[in-house]
């Protein structure tokens, strides 16, 4: 069971799990662990059910997925019989004003859907996955250098689960260099697979990216994919001015986590996610809203 803040309403919620029976049958059972580690977490697997995913075939899991987690079709930007696949649903725009944003240069806004934890002066060489399980930045990255310059700072770390809006976007005004890609496995990123898979954020396929924000400065953007996550597909381009809000990319079918890093003294976190931090919950928030503010 996992349980989640809903930070709008002020109360805690049961989040639908898609496969959860399977998840904690393959993560916590010895013959799940072994089917993990021989095929599950090979990139073949995702890449196979990616395939599954792109094709006509797939149109038929739509309606059922649209049922079983009560998915808002009015706010899609095409009616769902105009998608060609599943992932063409799974990867969605919506409609202008579904996700109202808040363009005050002083407000950092979430840069997608999901569920959220804050941690402040981080310590870079350990951070916190879930508790009691920790990693360091300069393996997240793969680059030493740029992780010093975040002791200190802030992390968010944004967790997608299969039923949220799949698209993420930029959180302010400036430039963003060119994604680099780390190759890795394809693990679940549920919390049901973080408890149970150490450093799993350094195990996995990840992209990481350096925005030139104009008013929160230099933020690492770094985009995890997992089991049967077909591709992370960037849609920015490089080195060109880009407007708070505006599309970075967007994850293929499967729960995917983006988490952020900046430099000290840049942001402040809302209090009321750090206390849900600080409790051991993650707050469900949306892309646009307001999650903390510039220093």
């Amino acid at each position: 069971m996992i349980k989640y803040f809903n930070r709008k309403i002020k109360t805690y919620e049961i989040e639908n799990v898609a496969v959860g029976k399977y998840l904690e049958w393959t993560y916590s059972s010895p013959i799940g662990l072994n089917i993990l580690e021989l095929l599950i977490k090979k990139k073949i697997f995702s890449k196979l059910y990616g395939v599954f995913c792109d094709s006509r075939l797939s149109r038929r899991k739509i309606d059922n997925f649209i049922k079983e987690f009560n998915i808002n079709e009015d706010e899609f930007k095409v009616d769902k019989s105009n998608y060609k696949c599943f992932n063409d649903f799974f990867a969605r725009s919506l409609k202008n004003g579904a996700r109202p944003i808040d363009y005050n240069v002083s407000t950092l806004i979430s840069p997608c859907d999901g569920r959220m934890t804050a941690y402040e002066n981080i310590d870079i060489n350990n951070l916190v996955q879930v508790k009691g399980i920790s990693y360091r930045l300069k393996d997240l990255i793969q680059n030493e250098d740029l992780s010093k310059k975040y002791i200190g700072g802030t992390c968010i770390i944004l967790r997608l689960a299969p039923i949220d809006y799949h698209r993420f976007h930029f959180l302010d005004w400036g430039i963003c260099e060119e994604s680099k890609k780390i190759s890795g496995h394809y693990y679940s990123v549920n919390p049901i697979a973080l408890r149970k898979i150490p450093k799993l954020f350094c195990e996995n396929k990840r992209e990481y990216s350096l925005f030139h924000s104009n008013n929160f400065g230099n933020v690492l953007y770094v985009d995890i994919g997992a089991t049967c996550v077909g591709s992370i597909v960037q849609t920015y381009t490089p080195y060109t001015q880009v407007k708070k809000g505006d599309e970075k990319g967007y994850f293929k079918f499967g729960g995917s986590t983006i988490i952020l890093f900046f430099e000290p003294k840049k942001v402040k976190i809302d209090e009321d996610i750090l206390e849900q931090t600080r409790l051991g919950f993650e707050c469900k928030v949306n892309f646009g809203e307001k999650i903390g503010v510039k220093l």
